[in-house]
């Protein structure tokens, strides 16, 4: 059974941020309605309802209902602003779409076979994705809730790329469209990292410190043999003048 989303909105006449505020603080988000050679429509919708509709992945990635003032649209989320630190939202923008124009959308890629993967199960190696999403065109009927991405029959050191999916019928990929350098690797299954162990520091710091402490008292020892002749200079004289007074005599 195909899931279908309907939200409905109120055309909103106040612009402008305290004009937001006001409305998120009554419990409704700001949005805007527009594209399809329509002129853009201010809009607020029930920030609980939205909330609800957002808890499913395939929200972002359909062709939702909005029902404005009794008139019917259908519309693909372009963009979607939450607070930074609570579970608000704060503005939706949702683009117009017409059953005869294409569309691009970014829609979720979901990956099958991962555990039993032939670089895995066979060949010891772990999967590494290399992208969550991946932007489309098509036209509306054909617009794909996800795109699977098998790797059961992928091996140790490939990878998928781009141009190795299975996609839908009357769906494309716009990055293939720009060449082959943009024909991205999506999953790839590799060698795991071996981590390797370092020593302790404490052990190597030890020697160091002993090290330190016998040139300390090494340089300690010559000090004290220099100050030694010193001393027997002083008394040389001495014995000298000593001497000299014996002879006097």
């Amino acid at each position: 059974m195909a899931i279908s989303f309907n939200l409905s909105a109120e055309v909103r006449n106040d612009k402008g941020k305290g004009a937001s505020r006001r409305l998120r603080r009554a419990g409704k988000v700001p949005g805007i309605l527009y594209g399809a050679g329509e002129p853009p429509v201010e809009l607020a919708f029930d920030h609980n309802e939205l909330r609800n509709n957002l808890t499913h992945e395939a929200f972002y990635s359909h062709v939702l209902k909005i029902r404005v003032a009794g008139d019917e649209h259908q519309a693909i989320v372009k963009d979607l602003q939450r607070h930074p630190a609570k579970p608000l939202i704060m503005h939706l923008d949702l683009l117009r779409v017409k059953d005869d124009q294409e569309i691009r959308v970014h829609v979720p890629l979901h990956f099958l076979g991962e555990k039993e993967a032939i670089g895995v199960k066979q060949q010891g190696g772990v999967v590494s994705r290399n992208l969550i999403e991946i932007e489309i065109a098509c036209l509306p009927r054909y617009l794909p809730e996800y795109i699977d991405v098998d790797v059961i029959n992928l091996e140790l050191n490939h990878a998928l790329h781009m141009s190795d999916l299975k996609l839908p019928e009357g769906v494309r990929i716009v990055q293939l469209a720009y060449g082959e350098e943009h024909d991205l690797p999506v999953v790839a299954i590799h060698h795991p990292r071996i981590t390797v162990e370092e020593e302790p520091v404490a052990e190597a710091v030890a020697p160091a410190e002993g090290a330190a402490a016998a040139s300390a008292e090494g340089a300690a020892a010559p000090a004290a043999d220099a100050k030694a002749p010193a001393a027997d200079a002083k008394a040389a004289p001495a014995a000298e003048k000593g001497d000299k007074g014996k002879e006097k005599k």
